[in-house]
């Protein structure tokens, strides 16, 4: 795996604390377009129809806020798996939430609590790689980190996508709260940089015990993602993780060998996992490219 000493040497160092208040920052102008096209999305058909629920709770909560976490089992039908609202981002409340099956995800305000029906779920036996894919891997073109640059990871995420309308859920609040548990050693990120030294893919999520939830990724080179999940799940695998969580799935993740399991199952396995000991402390990478693009998953 090549590496970038220059660059590596500068974000090698914790990150300051202007340089985090700079990332996480949103302007007047960004936050109105995110309210806009909040309302919008949450207006379309096939969701408009869970805005009486979601009202009803709001109004319970204003009579009377409950600050406890809600039971994952006993999220809405409508819309689909929401359990409540969440007031309290604090780490401790963060962890428990993720022991629960938990996660907070709004794109604008009330942030709420989620627990979806189907958990898009990666056991690694059935991890796929394309032979696309592992001839990248041995060209040499790109490295892949862990935790070296955690804030800017996020706040790529959060980032505008080329050709799609700039709607994000990672606002500078749930910025600072996974920037507190990646301090914490909860959180952890891989990154992905090219021949220059770019910083051109990432991603981020959360490992409690021998659990691992994925959160967002983002990518600037085509497949340069998907270079960087192989080498993050090759590690889970190596370190006894029993899955990744992926929440909701999508077309990368299907692609991938993740699929989907009901509330339940998921739940009880997250029992389970959260029990066990995980990988503690800063991660690295313990494997380079070749090596995870001759992994065969069993």
């Amino acid at each position: 795996m090549a590496y970038h000493a220059d660059h590596m040497t500068l974000s090698a160092a914790p990150p300051g604390a202007d340089r985090r208040a700079a990332l996480f920052r949103e302007s007047l102008t960004e936050k109105a377009t995110r309210w806009t096209l909040g309302v919008a999305w949450a207006l379309m058909p096939g969701r408009i129809s869970g805005l009486p629920n979601l009202a009803r709770l709001c109004f319970h909560e204003l009579l009377a806020p409950d600050y406890a976490l809600p039971d994952p089992e006993r999220a809405l039908a409508d819309p689909p798996g929401l359990a409540g609202i969440a007031h309290d981002l604090s780490l401790p409340t963060l962890l428990a939430a993720y022991r629960r099956g938990l996660y907070p995800l709004a794109h604008i305000a009330p942030l709420k609590w989620w627990s979806p029906p189907q958990r898009s779920v990666l056991f690694f036996k059935n991890f796929h790689i394309s032979n696309n894919l592992r001839r990248l891997m041995r060209q040499d073109r790109y490295s892949v980190t862990f935790d070296r640059d955690f804030d800017g990871v996020i706040a790529a995420c959060a980032g505008r996508r080329a050709g799609r309308w700039h709607l994000t859920w990672i606002t500078p609040r749930i910025m600072r709260a996974y920037a507190q548990a990646f301090d914490a050693g909860f959180a952890h990120s891989f990154e992905v940089w090219n021949e220059a030294g770019e910083l051109v893919a990432g991603g981020y999520g959360m490992a409690i015990g021998a659990s691992f939830t994925f959160e967002s990724q983002f990518t600037h080179e085509t497949n340069a993602s998907r270079i960087g999940a192989a080498v993050l799940t090759w590690h889970l695998a190596k370190w006894g993780y029993r899955y990744n969580d992926g929440k909701l799935i999508g077309p990368l993740w299907e692609n991938m060998g993740f699929r989907d399991m009901p509330r339940r199952e998921y739940l009880a396995l997250l029992s389970d996992a959260v029990r066990l000991p995980g990988k503690n402390g800063r991660w690295q990478a313990e494997a380079d490219l070749d090596t995870v693009s001759r992994w065969q998953p069993e």
